[in-house]
């Protein structure tokens, strides 16, 4: 029996999309599979990027599913590549710089790892922050209501009966820059003291104490799976990185690691973060 091949990020975000677009469908795997002639396992494990798909075969899936066009045409590259180790994506205007398979990454992980060292991390933000987030950018009005919108359905996740662990790691300037002005920092600070409450969330500071450390060159974001390889996803202006080779997602873990080492711990963040927002209410 042939050995599998482990499930790459292009393979896992493209077998995503396609059980998405079937439920959306409101299709059943084992209907489907019967109108290809298949068994139902070998859709199951297109959908979890554990077997790779012709482009025969997804061509049929999507007359099934009924997508055409420009849809049809991304679907049908992501097949191309869809045993391409990581995965390099750039962003059209059109799009918000949280992909869909960042999204489903986000939503399908038992923990998420993070380390941001300019802004409060995504999944604790305020909408009003987010907005001022999306201003400050540039971004186009329009398009800034349909982020914040997509960002508080991201964080329905921590709200879930088994929510994902969450281990955060940010500097302290995150607490010190007033986005949005110095009230808003306040109550943003206040929810990042509740969020803390919460026995599947640790947040820790890394103090300005520590004045130079190996996070200075970028935020990340490592996610582990129940069954699936663990993917690191590196964010930049328009465009997004996966890494899912086992040496890289080491680095990124190993980095985790150190920065949380090297931060305060979680008692004493909560006190820096209140004694901060504190400070902001003194401006």
């Amino acid at each position: 029996m042939a050995k599998q091949s482990a499930p790459t990020v292009v393979g896992r975000g493209l077998g995503g999309e396609l059980r998405q677009v079937r439920r959306a469908r409101r299709l059943t795997g084992s209907g489907v599979a019967t109108q290809l002639g298949w068994q139902p396992s070998k859709l199951s494990r297109i959908e979890t990027g554990q077997q790779g798909i012709r482009l025969e075969e997804i061509a049929a899936l999507l007359a099934i599913y009924g997508v055409v066009g420009e849809e049809r045409k991304r679907l049908l590259d992501m097949a191309r590549r869809g045993r391409e180790p990581g995965w390099w994506e750039t962003h059209s205007a059109g799009l918000t710089p949280w992909s869909r398979t960042f999204i489903r990454f986000e939503a399908e992980a038992t923990r998420i790892v993070g380390w941001q060292p300019l802004l409060v991390p995504g999944l604790p933000q305020l909408p009003e922050y987010t907005s001022a987030l999306m201003k400050a950018c540039g971004v186009a009005p329009a398009d800034a209501q349909a982020r914040v919108a997509a960002r508080l359905g991201r964080q329905a996740i921590l709200a879930r009966d088994e929510p994902p662990e969450l281990n955060l790691v940010i500097d302290e300037m995150v607490l010190r820059r007033p986005l949005g002005g110095r009230r808003l920092m306040v109550r943003q600070l206040h929810h990042l003291i509740e969020m803390m409450d919460r026995p599947n969330v640790t947040l820790r500071v890394l103090p300005l104490a520590c004045a130079g450390h190996s996070g200075l060159d970028g935020a990340f974001v490592l996610f582990d799976f129940d069954r699936l390889p663990p993917v690191v996803h590196l964010e930049h202006k328009i465009s997004s990185i996966f890494l899912e080779k086992p040496d890289q997602v080491d680095v990124f873990r190993r980095e985790a690691d150190t920065l949380a080492g090297s931060a305060l711990s979680q008692a004493e963040s909560m006190k820096l973060i209140a004694r901060v927002a504190v400070e902001h209410e003194r401006e």
